[in-house]
């Protein structure tokens, strides 16, 4: 194990490395910052990436016609190419809305694009200075992790009796003098930078989380892709993964932790209350634009950084899900094989071929080498025909149309002459008992509730019961809400629509 100055140089050099403080190492580090804070800005986490290749080339220009030196040479979309390459912007394609067909390629900062150009930022703007409002942001974040640490019971209700002795005090001097105290305008811009310095951390923050997700979701389908395990098990345990994003790396839970206090509606209002009573103090008119909007935006850039990851988290579960849906090792297989042809022939090619060389399109697919095939065939037909079918005994004879009718829907004709002939008040169960007997099956029954409840219905609040009778002799006892229908002895029943004529076969 190293130690001492062996440990912080390993540490150092792995620092410088990474694409954070490469950013800052390079020679034209300098223009890269100016760009992407110009480009990307905190009200603007994403840019499409025709529009970003035209700021950029006009930054470029801007910035030579100034007398600037040491600018690239090469297009903006191979500068744009290379930062891609180097891990400080990523590509994504957004989802079009309903009326627009495709999607919009876009540009977003890497965390550790947003770790440099903050680090830029705190280095090149005005410099940290020992604050009343630092030491109390420092002594209240120990005095919070103490008293989580703490599990004694006793010291925790002292803690807590002391706050409310202090806060009673506090009240009874406010009802006693009725003034609050007046804080002098230096003191509130020490604070208001102290939280400008904080929120400065958070954008960095929300894309480290973000794109640890998003290297779960490459790991997940990479591994499902590699079918090592058995299908279940491999449903089984990324299906989980999937399902708890959040609590598998140490962003993700530190997230959670801070979704929980900033993530609810009445705590990102009141927020926007306590800025927007910031910004109209007096004392604010003495700070510079950019604090005065860097104030304004904080709600905007908490509730883009929640979206952001929670954007992510969804689209890792959908991404993962569809993997896991149309999983095909065989297709999957084919695919990294294509690709790794692809990829050698490109590296065959690319030595042997020039800048800007062009590259003759492939117009049709190469004819296949396919064998000449037969052109005579056996005979077709059998040597001889098929054995007739047998008979059963359960054919019996041709069903006739009166049988296929008496098992059919319910006869409407002679219902609805049942219940035309009712004169005042006649009970249901009554009107069916009279019918005959091939009107008396179960299913007319049915049609007979049909038609009644289109005419004037009494509930009885009893329960009635009917004696049904099949096309084969066999009988059913049935029960039903007992129901009557009334008609005026002198008026004429409303004539019915004829119901939709039911077929019987």
């Amino acid at each position: 194990m190293l130690t001492g100055v062996e440990g912080a140089y390993e540490g150092a050099l792995r620092a410088f490395r990474g694409p954070t403080l490469a950013l800052l190492h390079k020679r034209d580090a300098p223009f890269v910052v100016a760009v992407l804070s110009s480009v990307f800005r905190p009200d603007r986490a994403k840019v499409p990436v025709a529009d970003a290749h035209t700021e950029i080339a006009d930054a470029v220009a801007r910035l030579r016609a100034a007398g600037h030196e040491g600018l690239p040479e090469r297009p903006a979309r191979e500068v744009c190419r290379s930062w891609v390459d180097a891990g400080w912007l990523h590509t994504q394609v957004e989802e079009a809305p309903e009326q627009e067909p495709g999607g919009v390629e876009v540009y977003r900062l890497s965390a550790h694009a947003v770790g440099a150009l903050e680090i830029a930022g705190r280095a090149g703007g005005s410099r940290g200075r020992v604050s009343r409002s630092r030491v109390r942001t420092l002594l209240d974040a120990v005095e919070r992790l103490a008293r989580d640490a703490d599990p004694d019971v006793l010291t925790r209700m002292a803690r807590l009796r002391r706050e409310i002795e202090e806060l009673q005090a506090e009240l009874r001097r406010l009802d006693r003098e009725g003034a609050v105290p007046q804080v002098d305008d230096e003191t509130l811009r020490e604070e208001a930078e102290n939280v400008l310095a904080l929120v400065r951390e958070l954008p960095a923050d929300f894309a480290r989380v973000a794109e640890s997700i998003k290297a779960i979701q490459r790991e997940t389908v990479t591994s499902l892709r590699r079918d090592e395990r058995p299908t279940g098990e491999v449903l089984r345990d990324y299906l989980a993964s999937a399902d708890h994003l959040m609590e598998s790396t140490a962003e993700g839970r530190a997230f959670a932790g801070a979704l929980s206090l900033i993530g609810d509606t009445a705590r990102l209002e009141e927020l926007a209350h306590s800025l927007d009573l910031v910004l109209r103090h007096p004392f604010a008119r003495t700070l510079p634009d950019g604090e005065v909007a860097a104030l304004r935006g904080i709600t905007d850039i908490v509730v883009r950084g929640l979206d952001d990851v929670l954007s992510a988290q969804r689209q890792a579960s959908r991404v993962i899900a569809t993997q896991v849906r149309h999983h095909d090792p065989l297709r999957d297989r084919q695919v990294d094989d294509l690709l790794r042809d692809v990829f050698a022939a490109l590296g065959d090619w690319i030595p042997e071929s020039r800048r800007s060389q062009p590259v003759d399109a492939l117009r049709r697919l190469p004819r296949a080498a396919v064998g000449r095939m037969r052109e005579t065939l056996s005979e077709l037909r059998p040597p001889q025909g098929p054995a007739p079918l047998q008979r059963w005994d359960d054919d019996g004879d041709d069903t006739s149309l009166g049988d296929a009718a008496a098992w059919g829907g319910p006869d409407y004709a002679a219902l609805r002459g049942l219940l035309d002939g009712v004169d005042g008040e006649a009970p249901l169960a009554d009107l069916f008992a009279a019918a005959p007997d091939g009107a008396r099956r179960p299913v007319d029954l049915v049609g007979l509730l049909e038609l009644a409840a289109r005419a004037d219905v009494v509930d009885l609040d009893t329960l009635a019961e009917v004696d049904t009778v099949r096309p084969d002799g066999t009988h059913r006892r049935l029960a039903f809400e007992g129901l009557a229908v009334r008609r005026a002895p002198a008026t004429a029943a409303p004539a019915d629509v004829e119901p939709d004529q039911k077929e019987r076969a």
